[in-house]
């Protein structure tokens, strides 16, 4: 079975995805030069698990983070493997992506980048992806390929608005409270973030998660 844009959203929704879209990215990411289109999937958190957060991580939150990027690696290979049996590459890149120790804060490609260009939200003051159906309760993955992706949607506004409320909450002081720049970071400090979580939640899953920013966010109603 040839498998279209159509079929493959259909798919990934079928395997756990809740949204999903494809996006064109002009220019490839890694040397392969084709492969300038990128298929974008998120799936949500539990709202349960986010309610718990109370300035500091739990434990329960860190093993369903884990979870949750397990399912996205998981989808992502499968995804890659029908786009491969289409007569097309794939690249799937891990939920949580980084470069290594030199350039611990930066991944393959920006998955909330993807995601914005499919259509599927915006990146918030806090540097987080946001979706209209789910807010930031969503982790992302992404798969590169070369067969032909295009938007559903048109790319979104930006739908923070006035709000500093992440600002406001962040226990790292990571979050400078503005809009985006096109990169969608530099309105947040990755590195600060990083070592507050290292220094003060050593306890909770080796100081890897936080996750206040998501569960202070009005755009998830919790």
């Amino acid at each position: 079975m040839k498998y279209t844009q159509e079929n493959l959203q259909a798919f990934a929704l079928e395997i756990g995805a809740c949204l999903c879209g494809g996006a064109e990215l002009g220019v490839s990411p890694i040397e392969d030069e084709k492969m300038r289109y990128a298929f974008s999937i998120a799936v949500k958190l539990s709202d349960a698990v986010l309610k718990e957060i109370d300035g500091a991580p739990t434990f329960s939150y860190f093993q369903h983070y884990r979870t949750a990027n397990a399912l996205l690696d998981q989808i992502a290979f499968r995804l890659a493997n029908k786009i491969e049996e289409n007569g097309f590459s794939a690249f799937p890149i891990a939920a949580s992506q980084s470069l290594g120790k030199e350039n611990p804060f930066r991944g393959v490609y920006p998955h909330k980048t993807a995601a914005v260009l499919a259509g599927l939200g915006f990146v918030g003051k806090s540097g987080l992806f946001l979706s209209e159906e789910y807010g930031s309760r969503v982790r992302l993955a992404t798969v590169l390929t070369d067969m032909p992706l295009k938007a559903n949607k048109p790319i979104v506004e930006n739908g923070c608005g006035s709000c500093t409320a992440c600002q406001k909450a962040c226990p790292a002081g990571a979050i400078y409270g503005e809009l985006p720049t096109a990169d969608g970071e530099r309105n947040f400090d990755a590195e600060k973030c990083s070592r507050y979580m290292k220094e003060h939640f050593q306890g909770i899953g080796r100081g890897s998660v936080c996750g206040v920013c998501i569960r202070v966010c009005p755009k998830n109603k919790l």
